[in-house]
């Protein structure tokens, strides 16, 4: 998958990209709209991932009128309530500085899966309704938090309910593919997802073969 990056930050543009490469993504990087508009022109990307403060300008002005045809998640200091909202209106997913990597990476791969999935942006399971433009989910109603690993390996199960997601399956969405699945970090991770989702259980174990999801 092919992620283009939109960040002025020297640092801040390399530490991306280099731990989204690490991830197993194809990542080109630049620094400001200009350049942004002529890669999207000439390469086709699974997802862009935006500063929105560039020396160019605002970059949500520039998704608001061009708007790429791929997903596109901002990356911001401004957090106030009504400039995530404009984030999430014209993009696709919305992320406040400081944030943590591995988190971004996991908002990418999820809107990169999104798009080679046709997979809607609200999934749901029996009361359990996971919106991915917003990354909550909610039970009965509830608001759930959940890490970003969590987020990504329930995603995938209630993406493909119906039948049961195999470890490697999880193991390859939520960690980059260097990750051993012989590993215990899944059943860790799944023992974590089930106490907070709560009773009665939903994320069921297909034994010598991975984990299914089913409405409670």
């Amino acid at each position: 998958m092919r992620v283009l990056v939109i960040e002025d930050d020297d640092d801040l543009r390399v530490a991306i990209t280099a731990s989204l490469r690490a991830a197993g993504f194809a990542v080109d990087a630049v620094a400001d709209l200009p350049p942004a508009d002529e890669a999207l022109a000439v390469n086709s990307y699974d997802c862009t991932v935006f500063d929105r403060m560039l020396p160019s300008g605002d970059a949500l002005h520039y998704v608001r009128a061009r708007r790429p045809a791929v997903p596109v998640l901002f990356l911001t200091a401004r957090d106030s309530v009504a400039d995530r909202i404009a984030g999430l209106e014209h993009g696709d997913d919305y992320l406040v500085k400081p944030f943590a990597v591995a988190e971004l990476v996991a908002r990418v791969r999820s809107l990169c899966r999104r798009v080679a999935t046709g997979r809607p942006p609200v999934l749901r399971c029996g009361d359990l309704e996971i919106d991915s433009a917003r990354h909550e989910v909610r039970r009965a109603g509830v608001l759930i938090t959940l890490t970003a690993k969590e987020f990504v390996v329930l995603e995938q199960l209630v993406a493909q309910q119906g039948r049961p997601a195999t470890r490697a399956e999880l193991i390859e969405v939520a960690w980059d593919r260097m990750a051993d699945p012989a590993s215990n970090v899944l059943d860790v991770l799944i023992t974590q997802l089930r106490r907070k989702l709560g009773k009665p259980p939903m994320v069921h174990t297909e034994r010598g073969v991975g984990y299914r999801i089913e409405p409670a």
